[in-house]
């Protein structure tokens, strides 16, 4: 009996066919209002929010993409900057020996001139020297000669101890 006076004392625990008709459309009625005016906007939201979140993540690979071009960009460049460098060292490097040797080579020339000028100066000295030998020998010859002819020569041995006294003269001079 408890249960049957419970029951009927609380009338929404046993619904009237009446009251699930109307609940029941008033359902659908709020279901197809809020599917029109709610749900709708809500599904094209999250669709477009969903949109706007691959957008994003497209971006962001295109993104990594990018950099990772222009990193392989970058290491080009670099690469390219330190053969350029190296190629300038080279070429810095031979024009610097090739100074080096051009210089040498004047030096060389201007020292096979200088040594040549040299020679011949020193063979235009040698020549005034035989010159002026020459020259006082023949002096001393005449010398000589005219002492000779000075003294009367008597004889042969007399003449060779006149030469020999003159030829120790011109050697003490």
């Amino acid at each position: 009996m408890v249960s049957t006076v419970f029951l009927s004392s609380f009338p929404i625990l046993l619904p009237d066919p009446g009251l699930i008709f109307w609940t029941f459309l008033i359902f659908v009625i709020v279901y197809f209002v809020l599917g029109r005016f709610a749900f709708r906007p809500i599904q094209n939201a999250l669709k477009k929010r969903e949109d706007d979140i691959q957008a994003s993540l497209d971006e962001a690979k295109k993104a990594r993409e990018e950099m990772a071009n222009l990193k392989a960009e970058n290491e080009e460049l670099l690469r390219q900057a330190q053969e350029e460098r190296a190629a300038i060292l080279k070429e810095a490097k031979e024009t610097k020996e090739s100074i080096i040797s051009e210089a040498r080579d004047k030096a060389k020339d201007e020292a096979q001139r200088i040594v040549a000028s040299a020679k011949e100066e020193l063979e235009h000295k040698r020549m005034e020297v035989l010159t002026s030998v020459k020259n006082q020998l023949g002096l001393m010859a005449i010398d000589i000669a005219e002492k000779l002819t000075k003294n009367e020569l008597k004889g042969k041995k007399e003449q060779e101890t006149l030469v020999n006294t003159l030829v120790d003269e011109i050697k003490f001079n």
